[in-house]
């Protein structure tokens, strides 16, 4: 397939993400939904959607279920959609002003139609961009619109902790799914994908959300640094992603 043909595919995601920002779990996952529908399943984006959307399904039934489950339900759904709206904010920047895409995020966007690389490497690095990137900026905003604070022992941290549980389930669970019985074939079209599957890993990288989002907490009076803080990580964050993305095709 042509790469212009390719990147229309990419275009038809605009009247999807035009209706975003949007103010509930239940919409999160309604754009997910048809994103996923619009991609083609090979696609890197779609790749990356599909692990995020099953985290969300996840973490929405549980948030129904209330109290039994999570300290504080307000606090996580907020959070949730917040976090959400910075992932599709980078779509509609790659889509229509791709200069302004953020760093974390132009690996996975750039090498989407790449055959060279395995579709457990771009769900992850999603992951990688979204979490490393997107989470502490997501936790000082739901922070400030709730009038909060990012206390280590408070019930937001509690409940924190508690969805990386949720995402070590949801994460072996799409795992399978690229590597399942049929898609082993990787080990034979792809060298090494299992090294870049080892060496990411989603507790580690929430636990660094959270310490660079009290960071970023304790800077917002001093914006300035607040946003060279942020520049610098998103630049990071790309380069680990590139780290990911890298080719692992058997020539």
């Amino acid at each position: 397939m042509p790469a212009w043909a390719y990147d229309a595919r990419v275009s038809a995601l605009a009247p999807i993400i035009s209706r975003t920002p949007v103010s509930r779990i239940e919409d999160v996952v309604s754009v997910m939904r048809e994103i996923d529908t619009a991609l083609p399943r090979a696609d890197g984006i779609s790749c990356f959607n599909k692990l995020y959307l099953a985290v969300t399904e996840n973490v929405l039934a549980q948030v129904g279920v209330g109290q039994a489950t999570f300290a504080d339900p307000r606090f996580l759904a907020a959070l949730d959609v917040t976090f959400a709206n910075l992932y599709f904010a980078a779509l509609r920047a790659f889509d229509s002003q791709p200069v302004a895409t953020p760093r974390a995020w132009l690996p996975l966007f750039e090498s989407r139609a790449s055959r060279t690389i395995a579709p457990i490497q771009f769900a992850l690095a999603g992951m990688n961009a979204h979490i490393n990137r997107d989470l502490p900026r997501a936790l000082v905003d739901t922070f400030d619109a709730l009038g909060l604070a990012p206390q280590e022992h408070g019930a937001p941290h509690t409940d924190f902790k508690r969805v990386n549980a949720l995402l070590a389930i949801t994460e072996k669970q799409v795992k399978d799914l690229y590597l399942d019985p049929l898609a082993r074939e990787l080990d034979a079209q792809f060298r090494g994908v299992d090294d870049v599957v080892a060496i990411w890993g989603v507790g580690a990288a929430r636990d660094a959300a959270w310490s660079n989002g009290q960071a970023l907490w304790h800077l917002r009076s001093v914006p300035a640094i607040a946003q060279a803080y942020l520049r610098t990580l998103d630049r990071s964050v790309g380069f680990a992603s590139r780290g990911l993305l890298l080719s692992t095709a058997v020539c």
